[in-house]
């Protein structure tokens, strides 16, 4: 059992290695919508591009996107960043959070007395950056992150109140 799973009273997932097994197939997909907008593939490469952005990390639900835009920056000569893909943070329940699954918002949250920095921790707890949700800083999050912290499952949100 590793460490976490043991932490946690279960049984650790079962993980299939690739041993870098190369697999292609054709896909053909939209660059520009028919209304003439750029389509979500192109428009967050060339977002990445022009801001240089080095590290994407993001929800795995966007994990099937990455093939496409690694062909994308290829095609347009831009530098392609290291991605990194976590779980999602599910609402109370385990929906995912959504317009009609979605927990209090942050004004509800405020107007019930909760500080930002209960919101902040309650969040960074949830997803596995603080064991209890605690009152913190964004700031005072970034110099102890690291990735290998933030859980590979997807987690409910814990607010307090």
């Amino acid at each position: 059992m590793t460490g976490r799973a043991r932490a946690a009273g279960r049984r650790p997932a079962i993980r299939f290695v690739g041993n870098g097994e190369r697999i292609a197939f054709e896909d053909d997909f939209v660059l520009r919508r028919a209304d003439g907008v750029a389509a979500y593939q192109l428009a967050v490469v060339d977002d990445d591009g022009a801001m240089a952005i080095g590290q994407v990390v993001r929800g795995s639900d966007l994990l099937r996107s990455t093939p496409r835009q690694i062909a994308i920056y290829r095609a347009l000569d831009l530098p392609v960043p290291r991605f990194a893909h976590v779980p999602l943070v599910l609402a109370p329940g385990g929906k995912r959070l959504a317009k009609r699954t979605r927990p209090s918002s942050l004004a509800e949250l405020r107007a019930a007395g909760m500080t930002p920095e209960e919101i902040i921790g309650a969040l960074a707890a949830s997803a596995g950056l603080g064991d209890v949700a605690r009152p913190v800083r964004p700031r005072d999050l970034i110099k102890g992150f690291a990735l290998p912290r933030v859980h590979r499952e997807p987690v409910a949100l814990r607010l307090p109140r």
